[in-house]
């Protein structure tokens, strides 16, 4: 490579060429196409408008799935507040609560009688509603739990349970 003196006026007196650049005379810069391709504004704001009417259906009818059938949609893996398996919650004392049931704790009540029931093998004759003057029954929804409580007077249910301690099978 060479230097020598440059004789264009627009370029640098110090600006080293080499044969090859001097005889090739592409240049690097090119044209930009000025012509807009693309999305309209409209289509966009259409596409945000329909996604957010999605989300907000799919969120309102999740959560009226939930309510209604008494499940969680999120898996107890990954639910922090879930209860832990072979834990007791409430009061340990068995000889306040004497009285016994096990099954799979889900919401509803017959009419009036408790807020919970456990579902037990023998059908809807055998459940036991729940109610609970000293615990949050709804964090075992969908868990197999066995309860202690005081058996109270029910104006339809078959067995209506003040609950007092919750073990988580």
């Amino acid at each position: 490579m060479e230097t020598k003196p440059n004789s264009n006026p627009n370029q640098s007196p110090y600006v080293r060429t080499s044969p090859q650049q001097a005889t090739n005379a592409q240049s690097v810069i090119h044209p930009v196409n000025s012509a807009k391709h693309g999305v309209s504004g409209v289509t966009v704001f259409f596409v945000l408008v329909v996604m957010l009417a999605l989300g907000i259906g799919i969120g309102y009818g999740a959560s009226f799935y939930s309510a209604k059938t008494g499940t969680s949609l999120v898996p107890a893996a990954l639910n922090p507040n879930a209860p832990v398996k072979g834990k007791i919650y409430g009061n340990g004392s068995t000889s306040v609560f004497k009285d016994t049931a096990e099954g799979i704790l889900q919401n509803g009540g017959d009419q009036g009688d408790g807020e919970y029931h456990l579902v037990r093998s023998g059908g809807p004759s055998q459940y036991v509603y729940l109610t609970s003057s000293t615990l949050d029954l709804s964090q075992f929804i969908g868990s197999k739990i066995e309860v202690w409580g005081q058996t109270q007077t029910a104006q339809h249910a078959g067995w209506l349970m003040d609950v007092g301690r919750v073990e988580v099978e």
